[in-house]
């Protein structure tokens, strides 16, 4: 096998996806292999315009404001259900009345109704179950009605 048949099958695995190439020719064999390389990705990207970014700023604050923010009065550990076998008091979506046991708070091995301030529903729940909370930490945020 000549030089310039080397060049040539080499030329042809330049041109095509081919990436490896095995030849045999007059008893000689010749094997050619080549890594396909990738070319870099450049991945962009957009950040929203200043218009876009104070939109959905100022409605995040709208909405923020008209939500009531239940906060724990006390330090001590979340319960959503009196008993763990027992069903949460309350579930997101779920219509609440003014006064409505939303979960329980337990401090020193007392067990701390917490009730909600207004009617409304309830839109999230922001502690786990069994979670330890401090005093003045949000719990639920809830629509008013």
């Amino acid at each position: 096998m000549e030089l310039d048949d080397l060049k040539s099958l080499i030329e042809l695995l330049k041109e095509t996806d081919i990436t490896e190439l095995q030849v045999e020719k007059d008893g000689t064999k010749v094997r050619i292999k080549r890594e396909k390389i990738f070319a870099p990705m450049e991945i962009t990207h957009q950040r929203p315009s200043s218009a876009v970014q104070e939109q959905i700023i100022k409605e995040t604050e709208e909405e923020s404001q008209r939500l009531i923010t239940v906060t724990s009065p006390i330090v001590g550990t979340f319960y959503r259900s009196p008993t763990p076998e027992a069903p949460a008091f309350v579930e997101v979506g779920l219509r609440v009345k003014k006064g409505q046991v939303l979960c329980i708070i337990e401090a020193m091995k007392l067990m701390n109704e917490i009730e909600c301030e207004a009617d409304g529903i309830v839109v999230k729940a922001l502690v786990e179950n069994g979670q330890p909370v401090e005093y003045g930490e949000p719990l639920f945020l809830v629509e008013p009605v």
